[in-house]
Parts: C-alpha cells; sequence; structure tokens
C-alpha cells in the first residue's frame, strides 16, 4: 500500500518539478556570462515589443471583412514554425530531450503532461499567446463568439507545443546525432527562402485583389488545426454554431492525438535501446564521401591535396556546410525573385559571386585547432602560397560553374541576352577580388569558429570577424572599380554595344591577375604569422 502510495505521489509531483526544471534551466545558463544575459534580456524585449505590435495590429483588423482569412492563416503559419523549429534548433531548449531522463523512474502519461506545462515556459509561447489573443479579438462577435475565444486560445496554444513537442521526440534520436544536427543548415536555407516568399507575397497582396485573394486559402487552413480554432470563433461570430463547435472538435481531436503520438514516442524512446552505435564501422564505410573519382581530376601534389581537404570540409563540417548552403542559396534567390518580380536587373546576378566569395575569408578558421597539422607542413612562403593556391582552386571549383549558372539563368528570366557578357565578366573580377582580400584577411585577421552551439564567432573576436569580412568586402570592391568603371563607360558610350562582349575576357583575366596578386601578397604573411593564427584559431 505504502508503495502505491508513494507512487502516486511521486506522479502527482512531476509536474511542478519539471517546471521548476526549466526555470533552473533557464536561470543556470543566464549565469554563465553577462554577456549571454544581455542577449537574451535584449531578445526578450524585441520579442514583447513585436509581440505587442502583432496584438495592437490584429484588434485594429476588427471589422474587416478579411480578418478572418488573415488571423487563421497567420496561425497556421505560426503553427508551421512550431513544428519545424525542433529539426533546425534541437539545442535550443535542453528539456526538447526526453532521453535526457530515460533513467528515471517516469511513466509516458505523466512526463506528457509535465512536460507540457513547462513548454508553456518561454518567449515562444508568450509571443504565440499574444498572436491568438489579438486573432481571437479580431474575429470575435457576439457573447457566444467570446466565450468560444476563451477556449480557442489555450487549445490552440496547446497543439502548437504538443506539435513541436512531437515533432522532436520522433526524431531526437537523429537530432542528437552528429549527422542529425546537420538539419540545422537548413535552417539557413529555409529562412533565406521564406524571407523572400513573404516579401513576393505581400507584393502580390498589394497588386489587384488584396486581402480576397487569402480567402481560398483560409476557407481550407480554418478547418485544420489550430486554425480551426480561430475558425470556430469566427463561425460563431456569424451564427454557424454548429460550424463552430466541429472546429473546436477537431481542434481537440488534433490535441488528443498529438498527445497519444507524443507518449508513444516516448514509451519507445525510454524502453527501446539506443542503436546509433551499433555496426559503427559499417555505418563510417555507408557515409565515406566517395570522392575517388574526384581525387584523380586534382592536380598532383600538395595543391591537389589541399583542393580534396578544403572540399571535404565543405561536406563534412556542419558550420562550413552551413555557411555554403546559405551562400548558395541566398545567391540564387536574390537575382531569381527579382527577377520574378519584374523589378530586377541583371547586374543582381552579381551577388551569386559575391556570397560564395564570402567563403573566401577566414580559410585558417574553419580547421580551428587542427590548424596546427596545415602549420607543421608550412616551412616558408612557397608553401603558404601553395597552401592558399589550393583553397582558392577548391572554391573555384563550386563558385565558377554556380556564378555562371545563376548569370545565365537570370539573363534567360530578364531576356536580355546581349548584357550576359558584361555581367560575366563584372563577376569574375569581383570574385578575383574577393579571393585576394580573403587570402591577405585570412592571414592578417583570423578567428576561431566554435565547433558547438550557432554561434560562428567565438567570444572576443567579434571585432576581428567584422574586420575581415566588411573590411575585405570594401576592398573588394575598390579592387573591382576598374573593370566596373570600364562597365559604366561602355553603357553610357553611344557604340559601346559593339564591344561590351571584351568585358567577359577582360574581366575573367583580370581576376586571376588579382588572385594572383592577392596570394602572392598573403603568402609572406601568413608563413609569418603562423603562431599568431594558430593561436586566434584555437581560441574556445
Amino acid at each position: 500500500m505504502s508503495t502505491s502510495t508513494s507512487g502516486v505521489s511521486s506522479e502527482a509531483s512531476i509536474t511542478p518539478v519539471v517546471v521548476r526544471l526549466k526555470l533552473s534551466l533557464l536561470r543556470n545558463g543566464l549565469r554563465q556570462s553577462a554577456g549571454r544575459r544581455a542577449a537574451y534580456i535584449t531578445s526578450v524585449v524585441v520579442v514583447l515589443l513585436f509581440a505587442a505590435l502583432q496584438l495592437l495590429g490584429l484588434i485594429a483588423l476588427r471589422g474587416n471583412a478579411h480578418a478572418a482569412s488573415v488571423t487563421v492563416l497567420l496561425i497556421a503559419v505560426m503553427a508551421l514554425g512550431w513544428a519545424v523549429m525542433p529539426l533546425f534548433f534541437p539545442s535550443g531548449d535542453e528539456t526538447l530531450d526526453p532521453t535526457r531522463l530515460v533513467m528515471l523512474p517516469l511513466r509516458p502519461h505523466p512526463l506528457v503532461r509535465a512536460l507540457l506545462i513547462s513548454s508553456l515556459v518561454g518567449i515562444g509561447p508568450l509571443f504565440t499567446l499574444c498572436l491568438l489573443v489579438g486573432s481571437v479579438i479580431s474575429v470575435s462577435h457576439g457573447t457566444a463568439a467570446y466565450v468560444t475565444g476563451v477556449v480557442a486560445v489555450p487549445l490552440a496554444l496547446l497543439v502548437c507545443v504538443a506539435l513541436a513537442r512531437a515533432v522532436a521526440a520522433a526524431n531526437i534520436r537523429l537530432l542528437s546525432s552528429r549527422k542529425g544536427r546537420d538539419l540545422a543548415v537548413l535552417s539557413g536555407l529555409v529562412i533565406a527562402i521564406g524571407a523572400q516568399l513573404v516579401n513576393f507575397g505581400a507584393q502580390r497582396l498589394g497588386s489587384a485583389g488584396g486581402l480576397s485573394r487569402l480567402d481560398p486559402a483560409a476557407d481550407v487552413l480554418r478547418w485544420v488545426p489550430p486554425g480551426s480554432a480561430i475558425g470556430a470563433v469566427d463561425s460563431m461570430s456569424r451564427g454557424s454554431y454548429g460550424a463552430g463547435v466541429a472546429q473546436l472538435v477537431l481542434g481537440v481531436a488534433a490535441l488528443v492525438g498529438l498527445l497519444a503520438l507524443w507518449s508513444r514516442h516516448l514509451t519507445r524512446l525510454m524502453t527501446s535501446p539506443d542503436g546509433s552505435t551499433l555496426q559503427a564501422g559499417e555505418s563510417a564505410a555507408r557515409e565515406r564521401v566517395p570522392t575517388g573519382g574526384l581525387c584523380r581530376l586534382l592536380p598532383p601534389g600538395r595543391t591537389g591535396t589541399v583542393m580534396e581537404r578544403s572540399l571535404r570540409y565543405v561536406w563534412r563540417d556542419p558550420k562550413t556546410k552551413a555557411a555554403w548552403v546559405t551562400s548558395l542559396a541566398i545567391g540564387l534567390i536574390v537575382p531569381v525573385f527579382n527577377a520574378l518580380q519584374g523589378t530586377g536587373s541583371i547586374y543582381f546576378a552579381c551577388f551569386a559571386a559575391g556570397m560564395l566569395g564570402i567563403q573566401m575569408y577566414n580559410q585558417f578558421g574553419q580547421d580551428t585547432s587542427a590548424f596546427w597539422m596545415v602549420a607543421m607542413t608550412i616551412a616558408s612562403p612557397h608553401d603558404a602560397y601553395v597552401e592558399l593556391r589550393g583553397r582558392a582552386l577548391a572554391l573555384l571549383v563550386i563558385t565558377l560553374p554556380y556564378a555562371t549558372l545563376v548569370t545565365v539563368l537570370t539573363t534567360a528570366m530578364l531576356d536580355d541576352w546581349s548584357k550576359l557578357p558584361e555581367v560575366l565578366g563584372l563577376s569574375f573580377a569581383l570574385l578575383g577580388a574577393m579571393l585576394a582580400t580573403g587570402a591577405w584577411s585570412s592571414a592578417r585577421f583570423p578567428y576561431s569558429i566554435p565547433q558547438e552551439g550557432y554561434k560562428n564567432v567565438a567570444p572576443g573576436q567579434a571585432g576581428l570577424a567584422w574586420i575581415a569580412i566588411f573590411g575585405g568586402m570594401v576592398s573588394a570592391a575598390l579592387l573591382t572599380a576598374p573593370v566596373i568603371t570600364l562597365t559604366i563607360w561602355l553603357n553610357v558610350t553611344a557604340d559601346g554595344d559593339r564591344w561590351s562582349w571584351l568585358l567577359l575576357p577582360l574581366g575573367a583575366g583580370y581576376g586571376a591577375l588579382i588572385t594572383a596578386f592577392g596570394l602572392r601578397m598573403a603568402a609572406p604573411r601568413t608563413a609569418r604569422r603562423l603562431p599568431e593564427i594558430l593561436a586566434a584559431v584555437s581560441k574556445g
């Protein structure tokens, strides 16, 4: 009898314990440094200010004929964010990982309840609550609608939280592995694409039709939880009580289903062995990068070895891969989306070369403490030159065809083929200038890239990063000035179109010469500053 009573008491007390655990994790994290406290407080202030503005905006929408469409779509997009954020930021909340509790004598159902309540503590739930309250106010008309809103707000919030927890629990084995953490690489791509889609959609809404263009999508999403909760309030406002009740029931059913799915995954996690380390040798063999064909194409000697190492970093290192994926995505999105909107210029295609040229900066930082092995092989400026040349050539293997592809695609979309040679020449010249300044900046302003977490600069080195990147970009723009000036002169000259094709060979040749010059200038400094570079990139 005493054992049973103890078990019941333990289950009854688990919720406040988990909530206190969540608060303790937050408090202890803020105690680590003053910078972290300042960043957290700043983020809280910014989020609360944005939430307040959103709340006022939604309230101001009250009475608009399309208020329900806007709010339903807003809540649907917010729910999508709750679903995908655990995949992109698995380490953002330590309590998202239930495997930390595997060794404790806890049952799944009380644990689900406790984790659900603790998940309501944080900036995200508060921001979501503000949006839900504003959405309900904007569509509520009448007593029945307000009463429904009192139920709809917590229901929609719990659906969002349960959705995030269920997704995290279903993928936690993957997210906690090294390969799984590479999913965070997609965050830059999704954010970049999402920002452009929002911009594109806003411009479309500003055209003929306005908010009425949202109605067809909203008519579907008002029956999809958690949007169905806002749809229920709107249905009650219009006197459709049966539809309102049905939409609320859909929300409750979704919450029950998500909790059941979450509980099922928790049970499996807490009772099944982790096979992620089984047959490690076979897994490693399967994951080995098939570079045999590529190695045969690379030049012999140290140059080919450096190129292969750099390309392996791009493929295997999460931080390097994240930087490359983001640059590739933005370099394509900016010219293409501007061309789709009809407001773009073919010269936006140079953005691709510029974004990828940034990867030349801080070349030694991506090696972190492993740079000492590279440093041991550099005994003279010639060795440093070959090392830098191999890294630049590895970057060109990806950048040259990519920049050419983006330029041709942008030209085809704008149907301005006469400008293709000069834009390609300008892109190649810009790329050469960035390779030159990137090599020099890598030797003069190296900084460390932390391997854990989502910071790209070690504490105390942010100033070096700003100087290296933005100073180098300004220098690259100045170095490209002769080609830019020639391009402008040919465009304003009466018969300049006849000679504009010369910009392609001139730009390519100028880019190659300035790259070689930059590598030659950076090599002696690299060989001379090896101890300082090693100390800088090994920090953190």
